[in-house]
């Protein structure tokens, strides 16, 4: 979801779905995390935001062992779709 009050956008909720569909991308941790981090930015523009302007993210892993097997593709996923900046 989405509040936008002055300049703050707050997002929540956002997980693996092509919200068009409704249905996972896939049942790759790596492309579902890539896929959240796509909404995420979605939610963020349209608020009038950009991904520079990110100040948290919480991840919440069901996985431990199927993140750490991707996380370098997470890594990946996260620089091509949020850029360099780590909040």
């Amino acid at each position: 979801g989405m509040a936008a009050t002055g300049r703050v956008v707050v997002t929540s909720g956002q997980i693996g779905w092509e919200p068009t569909t409704g249905a996972f991308v896939s049942d790759d941790f790596a492309e579902q995390a890539a896929q959240a981090l796509r909404n995420v930015v979605a939610v963020l523009r349209a608020g009038g935001a950009e991904p520079r302007h990110l100040v948290r993210l919480t991840w919440y892993v069901t996985d431990r062992a199927a993140y750490v097997a991707a996380r370098r593709a997470v890594g990946a996923a996260y620089r091509a779709i949020v850029g360099a900046h780590y909040p």
